[in-house]
């Protein structure tokens, strides 16, 4: 699995800023279509400072929520940021699931997002759950660009690497 599996948008420049919100459970298919409908609504009225936003927001793996602003033509403010904050607390809220919690690690394990804390990353690689190859979800990623070619990597090559090391 890639990112070519996962539908992004193309047409955005590699500089576009990107925001990733993992949820701490799948959403279902209604939740889906309900919560896409939402982010389209947001992104279709995004401004900064009256400009508006070339925007782009949807549910990918069944829990993460991915949003892109490219900035070629309107930067996004400090306000315009907090909207979109304020959208996916919304989200938090409605369908009572926790997207900020960073301590919670997201693997692709048999094609589903599968999560893992932080602190059991060491049992789960004894236990064979997860390898050094298994696709680790990079959250971290902060362009398009990026997105594109750091988001989904193998634990090996991701920030966890040197916990890994330890573990093993």
């Amino acid at each position: 699995m890639d990112t070519k599996d996962i539908h992004l948008p193309s047409g955005f420049s590699p500089a576009s800023r990107v925001w990733i919100y993992q949820s701490n459970r799948p959403f279902n298919e209604q939740e889906i279509r309900e919560i896409d409908e939402q982010l389209l609504q947001f992104t279709e009225q995004w401004n900064a400072h009256g400009a508006p936003v070339k925007g782009w927001g949807r549910v990918v793996l069944g829990q993460v929520v991915i949003l892109i602003a490219d900035e070629t033509d309107t930067t996004v403010s400090g306000c315009s940021t907090d909207s979109s904050v304020r959208v996916i607390k919304s989200i938090e809220k409605q369908y009572n699931v926790n997207m900020f919690d960073r301590l919670l690690l997201g693997f692709i394990v048999k094609d589903k997002v599968q999560l893992l804390p932080m602190a059991q990353l060491g049992y789960a690689m004894e236990q064979g759950f997860i390898d050094e190859n298994t696709l680790y979800l990079n959250n971290t990623v902060l362009t398009k660009a990026d997105l594109d070619t750091k988001w989904l990597i193998p634990l090996k090559d991701s920030w966890l690497a040197h916990k890994v090391a330890k573990a093993s």
